[in-house]
């Protein structure tokens, strides 16, 4: 992507779709051949962003069409942790179903759930 701001658009684009849970955009887009795990320059993937912003649609679809559940940022920081971070149930619970690891990551969604006292996902996570 260096240097060609076409291209650079382009991803912000997608990666906007994500923020916004654009689902239907977004599925058009990979299924036109946008990798499922594009990734910024801080490494958050379109699976990341959709995970912090709480859309548990786009997050599985994501999921179904190839994106690693489990893939951290360059901060080691994993969608799951995130969702657990942002206290967003339905998208734990997509990523859970697509095979995320509650004890990825650095702090891992564990980690985040006893720090916040998310006692409810702990739970889910057999972390109790």
């Amino acid at each position: 992507m260096d240097g060609d701001p076409e291209l650079e658009e382009f991803a912000t684009r997608m990666f906007d779709l994500a923020r916004s849970g654009d689902t239907d955009a977004l599925r058009a887009y990979v299924e036109a051949g946008v990798p499922a795990d594009l990734t910024n320059g801080k490494g958050d993937t379109l699976l990341m962003l959709a995970a912090y912003h709480g859309h548990a649609a786009t997050v599985s679809m994501l999921i179904e069409r190839g994106a690693d559940p489990g893939r951290a940022n360059d901060r080691g920081q994993t969608p799951l942790a995130g969702a657990v971070f942002k206290k967003e149930p339905a998208v734990v619970r997509a990523l859970l179903d697509g095979g995320a690891d509650p004890a990825a990551g650095n702090p891992s969604a564990v980690d985040t759930a006893r720090m916040f006292a998310h006692d409810e996902f702990l739970e889910w996570f057999g972390a109790k």
